[in-house]
């Protein structure tokens, strides 16, 4: 089969998706002025076809050297800087994310690959082990790729999350069906023509299109691992697909991620930092603050500052520099986020600024809005919104605090402000959540690309970053070579004299006082 068989439509990077169906997905950019070119959708075959294919490659390029790859890395984040200004185009073109969010991602992708660079090689190398006879027995790990790894990316971050776990997985010598959100396909397919140009082989990352109900589900049916950036409820339905198959998936999922302001933060500096951990990205980022919690001594105070600082943010909607916040990335969502405060509104959450939608400014542009007023019985409260909502709650202790951080079911990322290191030690611990920024809003933790990232609870499983998000795409194959006796017991052999001998090795080799 050759790539060749894709939909062409005059454009060279539609040859990277397998797709015949003769069926397109016409895109809307949230940019009232720009366009976006429709996209070929894939069928079920289609997805066979690509997962077949990519089968084949990974059958050259799991016996790369590491060298080879990490060209490929090294060579990829020259490439990212160098198109960064086209690249930024289409991300804002079809998410209508203000410029800045847009090279945040780029930011993440060149971090990642230099880390994958300069440590996969030895995250991934075979280990020597204790083995079963100390001197006798020589046992080593080794790193197995698992084959053709399916990554089902999300529309909010269309290149970073679409190209890091890619990355990941084909460093670990494993090959990549990507299926991307058919809203922000245009990111996904530059993402792959950079790595076709940075030396990876043709057909090591091959993409399909189409909605998850059905080729996001025949992908979990074929691949050999899945990594999934989504909604909870989605990956519920792929924990039970790849649980039938008996494969490993990564799952990071939803969010309701807390913010704790104790009582001696300094107001001036950290709002700004409150302000961009809930409003990057017009808060369609998964690790954005959504719940802020502020010790009684400071709360109207950091009110006070934090609702006169989200008033100034400025809106755009327009390719380029020049505002703060962008777009809503759909009309479908947008539509989410209003009802949502309306509905807080309805259950008498205060609004204390925002709550529109800014059509003056572009169609899908909704304000940054603060609410208070809100408790644990309303909506808003426990459900997810992924937009520029925030409320605000004060406490009186620092144990009521992580009780209302933590009465959430989900559990991916909080935030800590406070002078006092030690504090925030004892409080990140009792925080159930995989990362955890200290007078920071997520990108600590998000930029820490050397350290793993995940959810717990409702959130997700599995990490992506540090060794953990290359180890993941591996098999632990053990291999142990005995010298000298046999470990196991020959039969005929006489067995009370053999236990005794087993009883002495284990004393010798354990310091045991077994009897």
């Amino acid at each position: 089969m050759s790539l060749q068989s894709a939909v062409m439509q005059n454009n060279p990077l539609l040859r990277h998706i397998v797709a015949t169906s003769g069926d397109q997905f016409q895109g809307i950019s949230p940019i009232p002025t720009e366009a976006v070119a429709p996209i070929p959708i894939s069928d079920d075959t289609d997805v066979k076809n690509a997962v077949s294919y990519a089968r084949q490659a990974f059958e050259l390029w799991s016996y790369t050297s590491m060298s080879e790859r990490e060209k490929v890395m090294r060579k990829l984040q020259k490439l990212v800087m160098r198109q960064r200004h086209e690249l930024l185009d289409v991300v804002q073109r079809e998410t209508g994310k203000a410029r800045a969010h847009a090279l945040e991602e780029l930011v993440h992708v060149v971090m990642t690959a230099r880390f994958l660079e300069k440590n996969a090689a030895d995250v991934i190398k075979t280990r020597s082990r204790n083995g079963a006879v100390p001197f006798m027995t020589k046992t080593t790990v080794n790193h197995m790729p698992v084959g053709v790894v399916g990554v089902i990316a999300p529309w909010n971050y269309p290149f970073s999350l679409a190209m890091i776990d890619t990355l990941a997985a084909i460093m670990a010598g494993n090959s990549v069906v990507l299926k991307p959100d058919l809203q922000t396909t245009w990111s996904a397919l530059n993402a792959v023509r950079l790595l076709e140009q940075a030396g990876l082989p043709e057909g090591v990352v091959t993409v399909v299109t189409g909605d998850g109900p059905s080729v996001g589900k025949a992908l979990v049916e074929q691949a050999d691992y899945i990594c999934f950036t989504g909604s909870t409820e989605t990956g519920r339905a792929i924990a039970q697909q790849v649980g039938e198959r008996l494969i490993n998936a990564s799952l990071e999922l939803g969010g309701k991620n807390a913010m704790i302001v104790c009582a001696d933060a300094d107001i001036d500096r950290f709002v700004d930092v409150a302000l961009s951990s809930c409003f990057t990205s017009a808060g369609q980022l998964c690790v954005s603050t959504e719940r802020i919690y502020i010790a009684n001594e400071i709360f109207d105070a950091f009110k006070s500052a934090f609702v006169a600082r989200a008033k100034e943010i400025t809106l755009g909607s327009h390719l380029g520099w020049g505002y703060d916040m962008g777009s809503i990335t759909s009309k479908e969502h947008l539509e989410r986020i209003v009802d949502a405060v309306k509905q807080a509104r309805s259950e008498g959450a205060v609004v204390e600024c925002g709550g529109n939608v800014r059509t003056d400014i572009g169609p899908l542009v909704f304000e940054p809005t603060v609410l208070t007023n809100v408790n644990r019985t309303m909506e808003i409260s426990h459900k997810e919104v992924f937009g520029p909502v925030v409320y605000l709650t004060p406490f009186s202790s620092i144990d009521q605090a992580i009780d209302m951080a933590n009465d959430n079911a989900y559990g991916l990322s909080a935030s800590i402000i406070t002078k006092n290191m030690r504090a925030a030690g004892d409080i990140a611990a009792r925080l159930n959540c995989g990362s955890i920024n200290v007078n920071e809003g997520f990108a600590a933790t998000f930029g820490s690309v050397e350290a793993p990232m995940g959810g717990m609870g409702q959130s997700g499983s599995g990490r992506r970053q540090g060794p953990e998000g290359i180890l993941r795409f591996t098999e632990a194959q053990t291999v142990s070579i005995q010298r000298g006796p046999t470990v196991s017991r020959k039969f005929g052999q006489h067995d009370k004299k053999w236990g005794r001998r087993m009883v002495l090795k284990v004393r010798l080799m354990r310091g045991s006082r077994l009897r």
